[in-house]
């Protein structure tokens, strides 16, 4: 073991760990859809101060892109959605999303598609409102994720975009094991991607998580392959490309003393908490 990869492990000792749903499931207190159902107005709070629940649920046809065990997306039909689809990648997310929708009685209005967001099996003009929460670091072609949301909007529909910029605290997306905010501004990815696979060893899930996070990179060396390293300046280039205008765009501050820094252009990257964004069709 290195010593900068047993520096990280150190650390732990140090920062105090983040609550974290992966840890929370293995620990036996709640699953992931329990978690995620139980955050749910977390991830449309800051919407909130320009559009209603109402405006963005009420007898709407909804699609939850990248929705994880899809408690969320759960949530969405609790805000009175006429029906919610949620769509993901990884398959075995599927069965915990359908328990909890049978549970909470929901399963009438929810739908679970195991589907790559950049190909999607819906018709045009499908939905009404659309969920990008926490997915827009994540998808491995942002743009094409984009271009397909905005095929399967209707024409007075609304995409609702947050995620955390990459040089955000724990924009590496590394919390569940690695303690340490930005620890991804001082250690080389190798260092990082070592230090993970160490501190995940042994766990119930261990597996499942070295297949959702770690991959091959273009040169064949393992990488994070689970995020795709979007920052603010990314996104709204991306936007510019493609010639989309948001209807509003905010950037949330870590908290509200970090303002003035979320506003300075050499540091906002890394004390901005959230990008928030709706667009139209």
């Amino acid at each position: 073991m290195s010593v900068s990869t047993s520096f990280i492990k150190w650390t732990n000792h140090i920062f105090p760990q983040v609550v974290h749903p992966f840890n929370l499931q293995n620990n036996g207190r709640q699953t992931y859809a329990e978690w995620q159902f139980a955050k749910g107005e977390d991830t449309v709070r800051l919407f909130l101060d320009r559009y209603s629940l109402d405006e963005m649920f009420l007898h709407k046809r909804v699609l939850d892109m990248g929705c994880g065990a899809a408690g969320k997306s759960l949530y969405y039909v609790k805000c009175g959605a006429d029906h919610v689809t949620g769509v993901d990648i990884v398959p075995h997310y599927r069965e915990e999303a359908l328990a909890l929708a049978k549970k909470l009685s929901f399963d009438g209005k929810f739908t679970f598609a195991v589907a790559s967001a950049c190909a999607l099996p819906f018709a045009d003009n499908s939905f009404d409102t659309i969920i990008m929460n926490d997915f827009m670091e994540h998808v491995s072609q942002p743009r094409q994720a984009l271009a397909e949301a905005r095929r399967l909007l209707t024409p007075e529909g609304r995409i609702f975009i947050n995620f955390p910029p990459y040089y955000h605290p724990f924009g590496a997306h590394l919390s569940d094991t690695i303690n340490m905010p930005w620890v991804h501004l001082f250690f080389r990815e190798k260092t990082l991607v070592a230090a993970y696979k160490d501190l995940i060893r042994g766990l119930p899930d261990e597996a499942e998580r070295l297949q959702l996070k770690i991959g091959l990179d273009g040169q064949g060396r393992e990488a994070f392959t689970y995020i795709n390293k979007m920052t603010l300046k990314k996104f709204k280039s991306m936007l510019q490309d493609m010639g989309i205008t948001p209807q509003y765009y905010r950037e949330a501050p870590l908290r509200s003393y970090f303002k003035l820094l979320a506003r300075t252009p050499l540091l906002k990257e890394m004390f901005v908490k959230m990008a928030v964004c709706v667009i139209g069709k």
